[in-house]
């Protein structure tokens, strides 16, 4: 029986809501799940060939089982270094024949995550489990990878950006950025937003599912719709701005709600600006 037929017969199971209820073949069949997701062999979303992004929701499901039949146990290395968590996901496992370059400082890939060779992760980030980073991707201090993310290749996720994941609902598209993208520093990518290739998030960018996004080239907003989500358009250069409130209150008190802004889109001024980061890998 292939893969995703197992996971979902597993999942659908009515007495798998507590770690001992499960069997050893049953943990068997989650360690074989987790080490297809550590090897890239299987993902929560993909896209496809019209650039549609797909979500694999049987794979999240198989997220799902870890945290259901896991145990809480010590994970705690001496006794200053304490930590607990559940035993189906601890520090996923890494050698030097991976070719990730992890430098010293306190980072950490749970297990359950796909990290490509030529990934550079600088101290301290964190990868969740379920998470897909493709290869030359520079992962930079106090930047988190969520749960599900689909991070491109080589994507610069600057220090202090958040990418957020999307565990559940099953069927929801998790965050997703597109290859040669530029997060800046401080920037936050939440709710299954959808940031297509070579786009530029300037520092303090936020974008969710309720943002507007106002694109001054094109003369349009984007927002989430029903049933898809907020998308940046390819080589869209984004920075952080304000929207008048329209109402006779807002007006009065001079108060303005967050928005986001395309200024421009990507030029070879943008990427000499850009560059430098090719440099550090």
């Amino acid at each position: 029986m292939p893969l995703r037929e197992q996971i979902e017969s597993l999942a659908a199971r009515p007495d798998g809501n507590f770690a001992g209820n499960f069997t050893a073949a049953d943990r068997a069949l989650f360690d074989e799940f987790k080490s297809a997701l550590n090897r890239g062999e299987v993902r929560a979303a993909e896209r496809n060939a019209s650039g549609e992004w797909l979500v694999h929701s049987w794979v999240k499901q198989g997220l799902l089982l870890g945290f259901r039949m896991g145990a809480l146990t010590d994970m705690s290395e001496g006794n200053t270094f304490k930590f607990f968590d559940k035993d189906t996901y601890p520090a996923r496992p890494t050698k030097i024949g991976d070719n990730v370059r992890i430098v010293p400082g306190g980072s950490t890939i749970r297990d359950g995550a796909y990290v490509a060779p030529g990934v550079v992760c600088m101290p301290p980030m964190f990868v969740n489990a379920g998470a897909y980073v493709d290869e030359g991707t520079m992962i930079d201090s106090h930047a988190l990878v969520g749960s599900c993310a689909q991070i491109g290749k080589r994507v610069h996720i600057s220090a202090a950006a958040q990418i957020g994941g999307v565990l559940e609902p099953i069927g929801a598209v998790p965050v997703i950025i597109e290859d040669d993208v530029l997060v800046g520093g401080s920037c936050g990518v939440y709710e299954g937003a959808i940031v297509r290739e070579r786009a530029v998030l300037a520092s303090g960018t936020i974008l969710t599912g309720s943002t507007p996004v106002y694109d001054l080239v094109r003369g349009e907003i984007y927002q989430r719709k029903a049933g898809a989500p907020l998308e940046i358009p390819a080589g869209a250069v984004v920075v952080p701005g304000s929207r008048v409130v329209q109402t006779e209150p807002g007006r009065n008190w001079g108060l303005s709600l967050y928005a986001a802004i395309i200024v421009k889109y990507r030029d070879e001024k943008t990427d000499t600006a850009v560059q430098l980061e090719e440099y550090l890998r």
